[in-house]
């Protein structure tokens, strides 16, 4: 868990008492777009926030949109004017199209999705729930001010009690809460000026939001009065250059993983067959490694992605699918390599980034990963080596000839004894060679890597 320097979310405050700053990947950029379209009675200006195919059935009061054609639909190419109105920063960038909004009413939403495993229910991000709360924007703007004093009131607290987050921290989670929540901004009058409009403090624009202005209120108390992970806030986590879905009972994959897949892709580099084997990842969580993975792989290359717990099964085949790899990923419910009894001697490589922190350090870490991220994803015993073992030992007979092996560890001598570990698995014969203990961008020796002989 240390720190990396990356391109886009910050997500400093969530990832762990030994973690300083976080940045994660986030290629999906937002792209400036006009569109003409016809009638739509006394709208004269929208701003829609990128994210996907929007339609809404009724825009004002109970007025049905027959049709999803605008008289003038004005895209904003950046959100400073926005900000300029609500305190939303606009840092968070993506892709999307907009044809027309979500055809769907409040009542009729259900953001819960049931999976096979036990009907566990697989949360939907804010940013990917449609607009359908209609609000006035000097509503929200006063939402705002009373989340920015709470995020004030904190100061240096959380920070000088456990590394945590400070009130600039959560002032700028504030703004991706915003941005994710934030819709569209309505202004009635078919001449109006929108960007003058909004920079108006007495203008009578109007707010589509994602999610309405008591649960933005809930979830900001959550995540200030309980220290609820952002994250688990809104639902998703930014990873490379993937955005994942995550909430309770699945771990928050942390920006110095990100570095497993790049070595993945340097062995693979250097050794071509080990792109069309077959892959494990061992306690996937939300399938971050899997997903990465497969997208380096070449067909017929595949991964097997395996968890413990239901609840990360389920979340990480929502994300699985989100990415259209169901050809490529099987994500599976066991416990490291009891699913892939009938895997040994075959697998072109493993990864895994498993449980490393000792028992007696799990107190000490930050409240958002210590009382709310999931301890069996965290607790490696009493040297955080239990499970590291387990996944050597078993790495051991599942690899082929040539297999990879990569681990991250807790870093410094836990990293070495792990090396160690390798080495000295040569009873009767020499199971792994090149081994290397590789550091993570902050220079702290975090993960192993090993050729299978």
């Amino acid at each position: 868990m240390a720190a990396v320097v990356s391109l886009s979310r910050l997500s400093h405050s969530t990832q762990g008492a030994l973690s300083t700053s976080r940045l994660s990947h986030h290629p999906l950029l937002f792209q400036r777009r006009s569109q003409i379209c016809q009638d739509i009675g006394s709208i004269s200006a929208i701003w829609i926030s990128p994210v996907m195919d929007l339609q809404v059935k009724y825009l004002w009061g109970l007025t049905p949109v027959a049709s999803a054609s605008l008289e003038k639909v004005q895209m904003f190419p950046n959100m400073e004017k926005l900000s300029m109105r609500i305190g939303c920063s606009g840092s968070r960038e993506r892709t999307f199209r907009v044809s027309a909004f979500i055809s769907a009413s409040a009542a009729e939403i259900n953001f819960e999705h049931a999976s096979s495993l036990k009907d566990i229910k697989v949360v939907t991000p804010i940013c990917e729930r449609p607009a359908v709360h209609i609000t006035c924007l000097e509503d929200l703007l006063q939402w705002v001010r009373k989340a920015q004093q709470l995020a004030a009131s904190v100061e240096q607290q959380f920070y000088d009690t456990d590394g945590g987050p400070d009130s600039s921290d959560l002032l700028r989670e504030l703004d991706w809460l915003l941005d994710d929540s934030l819709a569209a901004c309505c202004q009635k009058g078919r001449d109006s000026d929108a960007f003058s409009q909004l920079n108006n403090q007495t203008t009578s624009a109007h707010v589509l939001l994602r999610i309405s202005i008591e649960e933005l209120e809930n979830q900001w108390v959550q995540r200030v009065k309980e220290r609820r992970p952002f994250q688990y806030i809104v639902g998703c986590a930014h990873w490379r250059d993937l955005v994942l879905s995550v909430q309770e009972g699945v771990l928050i994959p942390r920006p110095e993983t990100e570095q497993m897949i790049d070595l993945a892709e340097a062995a693979i580099m250097g050794n071509p067959s080990l792109a069309v084997g077959l892959w494990a990842d061992l306690g996937t969580g939300s399938g971050a490694i899997a997903i990465a993975l497969a997208r380096l792989l070449p067909s017929p290359g595949s991964v097997l992605a395996v968890d413990m717990s239901e609840t990360a099964v389920a979340v990480a085949r929502r994300n699985v699918g989100h990415y259209a790899l169901t050809d490529k990923v099987n994500v599976v419910h066991g416990s490291w390599f009891l699913s892939l009894e009938d895997q040994k001697g075959s697998l072109a490589g493993v990864i895994s980034n498993p449980p490393y922190i000792p028992s007696a350090n799990i107190a000490a870490l930050q409240a958002e990963v210590g009382k709310h991220e999931p301890r069996t994803a965290l607790d490696g015993g009493q040297d955080g080596m239990k499970d590291l073992r387990q996944i050597c030992h078993g790495s051991a007979l599942a690899l082929r000839a040539g297999g990879f092996l990569a681990l991250e560890t807790n870093g410094g001598t836990q990293a070495e004894a792990v090396a160690d570990l390798l080495r000295n698995m040569n009873s009767p014969v020499t199971c792994f060679q090149n081994i290397k203990i590789v550091p993570d961008f902050a220079g702290i020796c975090r993960f192993v890597t090993a050729i299978h002989c």
